[in-house]
C-alpha cells in the first residue's frame, strides 16, 4: 500500500468536497463564509472540522468560526425537545436572505440530528440545491441503521474483497488508527449509527474481546463515538466454556449469572456499547439447540444481561440444516428460517431483534423475499442484506445493489392488507416493534479506495441512504453518490447512472438465470461451477438433468415452501402460470421446452441471456472508455480495468453456462452460434 494512499482520490469517496461548477461558485460567491455551532458538546468537534472541511473545499475559503450565533451565515443550533417534534435524530434545514446574503439554520433537538444535519447541508450544497427559501426536514426513518463486519483478528476479513480488516492485525489493533477515524466519518455522513466490528463467526480467539483484549474494542468504539456510532460486539454463544464453565445452557443459573457479569464488566469500559451480534446454531456454530432450548431462551438469557446497561441483542436468523443428504428431496433449505422462528413470534424480550437476511438462501442475485417479513408480527426484526458482493462479482464486477435492494424494500407481504411493503415493516409502521431498520455485511478493507473497485463505493453509499429512508428512489441516490464522487459533468453523471443502474441485471444475464442460484464455485463463491454445489451437504440444488431445471416449492407437489407466505403471494407463487418468471426456477421444476412469455423455451432463454450479458459488459467498457479525460485517470484506468477483467469472467460464464446446459440438453441455439460442447 502507498505510504500517501490518504492523499489518493478515491480514498475521500463521496466526501472529497471538490471546488464547484462556475455557475455553482458564481451563485455562492462571497456566501457562507462564517460558521457558529450552538449548544451541542459531544459532536461539536465533528461538527464544526466537516463544516470548515466542506465549506473550504466546495467554495475555495476558508469559513471563519464565530461565537455569536447571530454572526454565522451558517448556524448549528440545539434546540430542546419541547421545542421541536422531530425525531433527535432528524434536523431542519433552513435558507433565507438577510440583506442580500444567504443565512443556513441546521436545527435539531439531538446532537446526532445536528451532525446528520451538517452532511445533508453539504451534500445539498454539492448538489446546487442551497437557495434562499428552502426549508427541509428529515430524519432517519429507520432507528437502527447497522453495518456487520466479519472481521478477524488476525487481520482477515471472511468474504473480505477489498483488502485486510481497517481494525485489527496480529490479534491486536491496526497502527493506522487514523482510518479508522476516516471511516466513521464515512458512515455518519449516511447516518449509519451502529457498527459490529468483529466476524459473526467468532473464533476462540476473539472470544477475548469481551475479556482480556477489552481494551481493543474501548479503543475502537471512542473513535466511532467521536461521530456518534454506537458499537456492538459479536460474541460466540459457549464462550462460557472457555472461562471455566461445564455448560452454556442459556437456562442455567450460573451460565446466567456469568453473563450478567460479564456485561456489567464490558459496559463499565464501554458505557454505550450497542450490545451483542449472535449467529447461533448455524453452520457449526454453538447454540441453545445443544441444550434442548429454543432461540427465545437464548436470545433472552443475553437480552436479560444486557438489558439494565441499555443494550440490545441481534440475533440471526440464519438457521438451517447444513449437513443435509443431497438425495433427501423433502427437507428444504429454504423453509429453514420461517419454521424456526415463526413459532416463536412474541416470546423474545423487548431488546432482542431478529436479523433476517433479505432471502431464505443466502444472498444471491435473485432470491424471493423471506416470508418472515410479513409473517412475524410480535417481534423486533431487521432486514439483513449484503453489501459486499459474496455471490454477485465480489467487487471485482461492477453489479451495483441498490436496485435490488429497492425491489426487497417493495415486496409486499401483505400482512395488514394490500401495501404492507418491507419498507414499511422496517421503518416500524406496521407493527408494534421497539427496534426495527436494516443490517447489511461491510465491503470495505485496507485497500487504498476502500472497497477494491471504485465503483463498489456506490453500494456502500447507497445501503447507507436506503437505510435513512427506504423511499428513496435508485435514481435519486445514484445521481447523489455519483455527483458527489465525479462532479456535474452532465456525460459523467449520465453514463456512470446508467453503467450502475443496468449492472445487477447484466450480472444475472451472464451467471444464473431465473432464481435458481448457486452456480459457482464452492467455498469461495467466484465464477462458474454448474454443480459446484449440487451434491454438497449445503441444500443448494437446482436438481438439473436432461430434461428439467429447478425445484418444486409449491404446497400442492413440493417442499411447501411458497406456503409460508401470506395467501395473496402463496397463491402467486404456487403455479407455474401465475409465478414470476425472474423466480420461475426457485419454486418450479421446468422443462426446458417450456415456452416463457417472451415467446422463447427455457434453454433458448438460457442461451440468449448469457451471450446479451457478455455483449452487455463489452458496451459497458466502451461507455466508460468514452468518458477518458472526464475521470480522474487513476480511478479511470482503475475502473477500466475492472470492466476488462470483468468481460474475461463473462465470457467464462456465458461458455461454461451455456456449455453445460447443452450437454444436458443437446438442444441447440436456434440463432447457430457457437456453444462449446
Amino acid at each position: 500500500m502507498a505510504a500517501n494512499y490518504k492523499e489518493l482520490r478515491d480514498y475521500g469517496c463521496w466526501l472529497n468536497y471538490d471546488l464547484l461548477p462556475p455557475e455553482l461558485l458564481a451563485r455562492y460567491a462571497g456566501q457562507l463564509q462564517t460558521t457558529a455551532v450552538v449548544g451541542a458538546e459531544t459532536l461539536t468537534q465533528a461538527i464544526t472540522a466537516e463544516l470548515r472541511r466542506g465549506l473550504r473545499g466546495l467554495l475555495g475559503q476558508e469559513p471563519r468560526v464565530v461565537e455569536q450565533a447571530a454572526e454565522a451565515a451558517v448556524e448549528v443550533r440545539l434546540v430542546e425537545r419541547s421545542e421541536e417534534s422531530m425525531n433527535p435524530e432528524g434536523f431542519r434545514l433552513s435558507v433565507r436572505e438577510e440583506q442580500g446574503a444567504l443565512r443556513v439554520v441546521i436545527a435539531s433537538p439531538g446532537e446526532q440530528g445536528l451532525l446528520y444535519g451538517t452532511f445533508a447541508f453539504l451534500r445539498a450544497l454539492q448538489l446546487g440545491e442551497i437557495a434562499a427559501g428552502l426549508e427541509r426536514e428529515d430524519w432517519p426513518r429507520t432507528p437502527l441503521r447497522l453495518l456487520n463486519h466479519w472481521d478477524n483478528l488476525d487481520g482477515s476479513i471472511e468474504r473480505g474483497y477489498a483488502g485486510r480488516s481497517i481494525f485489527f492485525r496480529d490479534n491486536d489493533l491496526v497502527e493506522d488508527l487514523d482510518r479508522v477515524r476516516d471511516y466513521a466519518r464515512l458512515l455518519a455522513s449516511l447516518g449509519i449509527n451502529g457498527v459490529a466490528v468483529n466476524n459473526v463467526n467468532v473464533h476462540r480467539e476473539e472470544t477475548q474481546l469481551i475479556a482480556a483484549k477489552l481494551e481493543l474494542v474501548r479503543v475502537i468504539s471512542s473513535i466511532f463515538r467521536e461521530y456518534g456510532i454506537r458499537l456492538f460486539l459479536s460474541i460466540n454463544f459457549a464462550t462460557p466454556l472457555e472461562f471455566g464453565l461445564d455448560t452454556a445452557d442459556p437456562l442455567n443459573s450460573e451460565v446466567r449469572e456469568w453473563w450478567r457479569d460479564r456485561a456489567a464488566q464490558i459496559y463499565s469500559v464501554i458505557p454505550d456499547l450497542g450490545g451483542f451480534l449472535v449467529k447461533a446454531d448455524s453452520e457449526n456454530r454453538p447454540g441453545p439447540f445443544t441444550y434442548g432450548r429454543s432461540h427465545a431462551e437464548g436470545a433472552n438469557m443475553l437480552a436479560e444481561a444486557l438489558e439494565p446497561f441499555g443494550g440490545i441483542v441481534v440475533w440471526r436468523c440464519f438457521v438451517y440444516n447444513c449437513a443435509q443428504d443431497w438425495r433427501d428431496t423433502k427437507t428444504d433449505r429454504a423453509r429453514a428460517a420461517y419454521d424456526h422462528f415463526m413459532p416463536l413470534d412474541g416470546l423474545f424480550r423487548d431488546n432482542v431483534i431478529l436479523q433476517i437476511k433479505n432471502g431464505p438462501m443466502d444472498f444471491q442475485v435473485r432470491e424471493p423475499v423471506s416470508p418472515l417479513f410479513g409473517g412475524l408480527e410480535r417481534t423486533n426484526q431487521v432486514l439483513e442484506l449484503q453489501i459486499t458482493q459474496e455471490y454477485t462479482g465480489q467487487q471485482r464486477h461492477l453489479c451495483y445493489l441498490v436496485p435490488q435492494w429497492k425491489e426487497i424494500l417493495a415486496f409486499d407481504t401483505y400482512a395488514q392488507g394490500p401495501g404492507t411493503t418491507v419498507a414499511k415493516i422496517v421503518t416500524g409502521s406496521v407493527f408494534p416493534q421497539r427496534w426495527s431498520g436494516l443490517a447489511a455485511v461491510a465491503n470495505i478493507g485496507d485497500d487504498p479506495n476502500w472497497t477494491g473497485h471504485t465503483l463498489a463505493q456506490a453500494n456502500l453509499y447507497g445501503y447507507g441512504r436506503l437505510a435513512w429512508d427506504p423511499e428513496l428512489t435508485s435514481e435519486q441516490i445514484t445521481r447523489e453518490w455519483v455527483v458527489l464522487t465525479f462532479g456535474h459533468d452532465p456525460e459523467v453523471v449520465a453514463t456512470v447512472s446508467e453503467l450502475l443502474l443496468g449492472s445487477w441485471q447484466v450480472y444475472e444475464n451472464y451467471t444464473v438465470p431465473l432464481g435458481i442460484g448457486w452456480m459457482c464455485n464452492p467455498g469461495h463463491h467466484y465464477g462458474p461451477s454448474p454443480e459446484g454445489y449440487e451434491y454438497s451437504r449445503w441444500g443448494t440444488y437446482h436438481r438439473a438433468d436432461r430434461t428439467a431445471i429447478g425445484v418444486d416449492r409449491s404446497v400442492r407437489s413440493g417442499t411447501g415452501f411458497a406456503g409460508q407466505y401470506r395467501p395473496e403471494n402463496a397463491r402467486r407463487y404456487e403455479t407455474v402460470e401465475t409465478c414470476p418468471e425472474e423466480l420461475l426456477l426457485f419454486f418450479h421444476r421446468i422443462p426446458y421446452t417450456h415456452v416463457l412469455k417472451s415467446g422463447k423455451t427455457l434453454i433458448q432463454h438460457i442461451y440468449d441471456t448469457h451471450f446479451l450479458g457478455v455483449e452487455q459488459v463489452e458496451e459497458m467498457i466502451e461507455k466508460w472508455k468514452g468518458l477518458e479525460g472526464k475521470i480522474n485517470p487513476e480511478t479511470f484506468f482503475h475502473v477500466l480495468e475492472r470492466l476488462e477483467g470483468q468481460l474475461v469472467d463473462a465470457k467464462e460464464w456465458r461458455d461454461v453456462l451455456n456449455t453445460y446446459f447443452y450437454r444436458l440438453t443437446h438442444i441447440p441455439d436456434i440463432h447457430g452460434r457457437k456453444i462449446y460442447p
